[in-house]
């Protein structure tokens, strides 16, 4: 059973920073491409970031590059987002997805393009 778990959400100031991690089993993690996504209230899902296998290349939506870290651990089953300088604006459900597409590249950014999803963690930043 493929399960993708995030952790890591909560309540912080804007400025702020929070780290969220996404775990899985090996068979769900490697070799795969794994992505972020969030969803803010009352919007659809959106793209954040996407890492490869080897963790050589990633891939951001542009309003969280340069704030926003994506990294794996792929020893330990985990994909991490490193998120500093949060905005209100990043108040959302974020989301760990797995990549069944092949191309790395603006298909990343297309939730079609995913076949696994975890449940999702909340981050709120307060202003």
């Amino acid at each position: 059973q493929v399960q993708l778990q995030e952790s890591g959400g909560g309540l912080v100031q804007a400025g702020g920073s929070l780290r969220l991690s996404c775990t899985a089993s090996a068979r769900t993690f490697n070799p795969y491409v794994l992505g972020w996504f969030r969803r803010a209230p009352g919007k659809e899902r959106e793209f954040v970031a996407a890492i490869t296998w080897r963790g050589d290349n990633t891939y951001y939506e542009d309003s969280v590059r340069g704030r926003f870290t994506i990294s794996r651990d792929n020893a330990k089953n985990t994909m991490y987002l490193q998120m500093d300088s949060l905005e209100p604006e990043d108040t959302a459900i974020y989301i760990c997805a797995r990549y069944s597409g092949a191309p790395f590249d603006s298909h990343l950014v297309t939730p079609d393009n995913y076949d696994y999803w975890g449940q999702g963690t909340q981050v709120t930043v307060s202003s």
